[in-house]
């Protein structure tokens, strides 16, 4: 429990920022409970992402903020062509234009700009996924007395972000919801479960080990303590508190009975994320070579989801979840206390 008494917090619980799903409401709540809150700034404008670490300022404990360090691709005209093309029946189906579908990265990494915004509300924590971001930013960070935690998905990338600065290590295991946190190789084979990779790590660093990756109920967090976790980072299961802002299609997803079949997929953004199975998933991929680079494979998506959950449909949205859902909803309070008694 090293990490709760270093940091703070009551419960070894560390929320995970899921962004498109929650904003600071869920963050404080956790708090209050005597968890760790995050706020996921990757998909924040400037002036929301100012707003949610003002809202954060009145947290009852140690918080969070999270940033993707992913280096934006060139465009790439002819490869978005033959992503669009793919997705054409679909287009026609829904009888939408596909030409009017959104440009732009739509996720930003962190940079100087963001550093600014942080530097006016600095937290106590700063996560970051996809690796580090440039050693002058990051000690900057430092420089406001934040702690730096990052996600590993293997030993080595655990070595390198010890050795690179980081205070903490997210130990992000197979079984995760959302983006793996993939940095030093593309290769999804090199990926392993939380209970395979997390007593490797913590004998690899000296840095307390956090893990992440299919804990959901308090016998998960007893056995990533016994193997060596300082804390646990949960995501999935509070995608369903009330306190959340996960979409009504979401939501309907995580408590059908088809909840349990999740892989991997790269067709939403670019990279490979676990969420539950739909109809893009099964006749696209889930994974495919066709998908222009994170973060750009979203765009000629935007109108095909929104068209179908305008009909109540998640076949062609990012239903993200790991895998082990909890078959009861409960308050962000009430599941953070669970988890850490």
């Amino acid at each position: 429990m090293a990490v709760g008494k270093t940091l703070g917090s009551r419960l070894p619980i560390i929320q995970a920022p899921m962004a498109g799903s929650q904003d600071s409401r869920l963050a404080l709540a956790v708090c209050a409970a005597g968890g760790v809150g995050s706020i996921p700034a990757a998909m924040l404008s400037s002036d929301a992402l100012a707003a949610e670490l003002e809202c954060m300022q009145t947290a009852a404990g140690p918080w969070n903020v999270n940033f993707f360090c992913h280096q934006a691709p060139p465009a790439d005209v002819a490869v978005e062509q033959r992503w669009r093309e793919s997705l054409a029946p679909y287009y026609a189906e829904f009888e939408l234009d596909a030409g009017k579908a959104p440009s732009g990265a739509g996720r930003q990494p962190f940079s100087r700009e963001l550093l600014d915004i942080l530097a006016d509300c600095p937290p106590p924590l700063v996560s970051f996924h996809f690796g580090l971001p440039a050693a002058d930013l990051l000690a900057q960070v430092k420089t406001l007395g934040c702690k730096v935690l990052a996600s590993a998905t293997t030993v080595a990338e655990a070595r390198w972000l010890e050795q690179n600065g980081a205070d903490l290590i997210i130990a992000q295991g197979l079984e995760a919801g959302g983006h793996r946190g993939m940095f030093l190789s593309d290769d999804i084979s090199t990926q392993v479960g939380i209970f395979a990779l997390l007593p490797q790590v913590v004998a690899a660093v000296s840095v307390p080990v956090i893990a992440a990756g299919g804990i959901a109920d308090p016998a998960g967090v007893r056995a990533a303590t016994a193997l060596g976790a300082s804390a646990v980072q949960v995501g999935t299961a509070y995608l369903l508190c009330p306190e959340a802002i996960t979409s009504a299609v979401h939501r309907a997803a995580l408590q059908a009975p088809g909840a349990e079949h999740t892989a991997l997929t790269n067709l939403f953004s670019g990279r490979p994320a676990r969420g539950i199975v739909n109809r893009l998933m099964r006749e696209q991929g889930p994974m495919s070579e066709l998908a222009p680079a994170f973060p750009q494979a979203g765009n000629a998506l935007a109108p095909l989801r929104k068209a179908a959950e305008a009909a109540q449909s998640g076949d062609f949205s990012p239903l993200w979840a790991g895998q082990h859902i909890p078959d009861k909803v409960r308050s962000a309070a009430e599941l953070t206390r669970w988890l850490g008694h």
